[in-house]
């Protein structure tokens, strides 16, 4: 076992980034399944559970780009920070609102909690470049792999206890206890990044005009073609591939069982990714490999085939458990080629660019689930959707050159 994998836990400031990624994470994920319960429960209508994806990526979408310049000018520690206490402050006022202690009724509640979503993603798009940027500030190039697979395993942590602990607290107190839990887990990552300290930010006198400094980022990405494909492969994966959005429904409908069973199906993907990834820390890959990367989206694509095809709440954990631990790697890849491939002057707008990507898929994609459940049914949505990933998964082993690309943390290699 490699002494590297440990070192990088001796750096403090790593250790807050991992605390307070893993807190949001937790916090995030346990809200998603206190929203998507209840706006179920209300509604019961799956086309509101795929718009709610939509009003988080609208957002995030439209201000990615320019939330990349704001990263690349300014001091990323700050821009966390401000991303964290916007969180908080947001998921406050849903307690107060969609928790019941404002009395509003069940129609307000649900357009409030639309709202809500809305600022999570306006919040989320300036915090996935920053805490992107954060990184190799405090962590070297040669333990960046290492990094990356500790950042998945705290956050698999987060996405394993936010949606068990949030299912089972709704089961037995209601949205009335249930918003509490994410307001006390986003107040931990308030002090985690409170207490953060990064080297001093060095400011450029004449900064790039917002405009120039935006197309300079996509025209990096759209230079480099392995960049852009795997970032490209991982959107249209998820963005068909995602079936979380429409779990209130497949638990209700499908499975028969309660926001506990539903807590259960959320985290089943974090508990087999948790595994994955601490693996992954542990033994760290030596080469970063495409090829690879594609043969975990494409069984990513299978598992969210058979979870579309099971009647039985055991095998829809096993086969969600089991996408989560390919997720987990093709996660770990990802990161660490888009932080070796991404010169730091650029590292937000790339990010950024990245996150729209992230966001399409997931957001969108729960849109996405939403409308085909809507039109053909919950579940041969699904089965479409997996169906459409091993595609995705198809097409990039058909491009030569992008499928042989390997690198070294330790080298440096061309696009």
């Amino acid at each position: 076992m490699s002494k590297l994998t440990f070192s990088v836990l001796r750096h403090r400031q790593f250790r807050l980034l991992l605390l307070t990624r893993m807190c949001t994470m937790m916090a995030l994920q346990a809200q998603a399944v206190i929203v998507g319960w209840q706006v179920y429960s209300i509604t019961k209508d799956p086309f509101l559970l795929g718009l709610t994806g939509l009003v988080e990526a609208v957002p995030a979408v439209l201000c990615a780009l320019f939330a990349g310049y704001v990263v690349d000018i300014s001091h990323p520690q700050r821009i966390y920070f401000a991303c964290i206490s916007t969180l908080a402050l947001n998921t406050l006022l849903l307690l107060i609102v969609a928790g019941g202690y404002a009395g509003f009724s069940d129609h307000h509640i649900v357009l409030y909690i639309f709202f809500g979503v809305f600022i999570s993603g306006l919040a989320r798009s300036f915090g996935m470049p920053a805490a992107f940027s954060i990184l190799p500030k405090i962590v070297p190039r040669s333990e960046i792999p290492a990094a990356a697979a500790w950042q998945s395993s705290t956050f698999q942590i987060g996405a394993i206890g936010g949606p068990a602990i949030a299912g089972l607290v709704y089961g037995g107190y209601g949205a009335h206890g249930a918003w509490l839990l994410p307001v006390l887990i986003l107040s931990f990552a308030f002090i985690g990044v409170s207490f953060m300290r990064l080297p001093e930010h060095v400011r450029n006198p004449n900064p790039p005009k917002a405009f120039e400094s935006i197309k300079e980022g996509w025209s990096f990405i759209l230079k480099n073609k392995t960049l852009l494909n795997v970032m490209a492969i991982d959107m249209f994966a998820v963005l068909f591939g995602g079936a979380v959005a429409m779990l209130p429904a497949f638990a209700d409908l499908v499975l028969h069982t309660g926001s506990e069973g539903l807590g259960a199906l959320r985290a089943a993907p974090a508990i087999g990714a948790i595994v994955t990834a601490t693996i992954l820390a542990l033994k760290p890959m030596k080469t970063i490999s495409v090829k690879r990367l594609l043969f975990v989206v494409a069984g990513f694509g299978l598992c969210i085939l058979g979870f579309g095809l099971s009647h039985s709440f055991w095998f829809a954990l096993f086969f969600l458990a089991l996408s989560g631990a390919f997720d987990s790697v093709s996660m770990v890849i990802r990161g660490t080629l888009m932080q070796l491939l991404t010169p730091e002057q650029m590292r937000g707008r790339v990010s950024s660019v990245n996150s729209m990507f992230i966001i399409s898929s997931n957001e969108i994609g729960s849109f996405r689930s939403g409308v085909t459940a809507a039109w053909m049914g919950l579940v041969p949505s699904i089965i479409l959707g997996a169906v459409m990933t091993l595609g995705v998964a198809g097409a990039g082993f058909a491009q030569k050159n992008f499928r042989n690309f390997a690198i070294k943390p330790d080298e440096e290699k061309s696009l």
